[in-house]
């Protein structure tokens, strides 16, 4: 009924209904973040080659959407993603403003160094922020499958289809050598 009704609205254009729904998948998902995720799984990940290897908190709501095969098919490519991309933390929230502050003067070192005018310093500190974010953030990180996607889209995705809130709680990756 969803799609018949999101092609009424789009005048039967499908590209259109397609990302009202997913739009409207997000609004759906927006409301359900404020809602506790008590349940869930801690998930082991070897990477091939056993070099790598990443264990991972993932919360939902209840038992019962723990244990279906999409949930856990979600939480083992989080694991995948943090294996791949050695994310250090869940999200922006939990970068310290040390960490912060360090980053930020690497980079006005760098843009003095280049010799920027100092009235756009400050803005290219913020887009090299950003970028510093979506290297470092598991949340913000393009995901491994499908790079236009963030790892926070797809775990809205997956929001929007088991219709409970899902929470990335924490990770730790190990890797031989470091």
């Amino acid at each position: 009924m969803d799609c018949k009704g999101a092609l009424k609205k789009n005048n039967y254009d499908i590209e259109k209904s397609v990302d009202y729904l997913r739009e409207k998948g997000k609004a759906e998902a927006a409301k359900k973040a404020d809602r506790d995720a008590d349940e869930g799984i801690v998930y082991s990940y070897i990477h091939p080659g056993n070099k790598i290897g990443v264990l991972v908190e993932v919360n939902c709501e209840t038992d019962f959407v723990a244990k279906t095969d999409d949930f856990k098919n979600l939480v083992k490519e989080i694991a995948m993603q943090i294996a791949a991309a050695d994310p250090r933390w869940v999200s922006r929230e939990e970068v310290s403003q040390e960490d912060i502050e360090r980053e930020k003067n690497v980079i006005t070192k760098q843009l003095k160094e280049q010799n920027k005018p100092v009235n756009i310093i400050e803005k290219i500190i913020e887009g090299k922020l950003g970028k510093f974010y979506s290297q470092r953030c598991l949340l913000e990180q393009p995901y491994i499958r499908e790079e236009k996607k963030t790892v926070k889209d797809i775990i809205q995705d997956s929001i929007s289809k088991l219709g409970e809130n899902i929470q990335v709680s924490r990770f730790c990756r190990f890797e031989i050598g470091k």
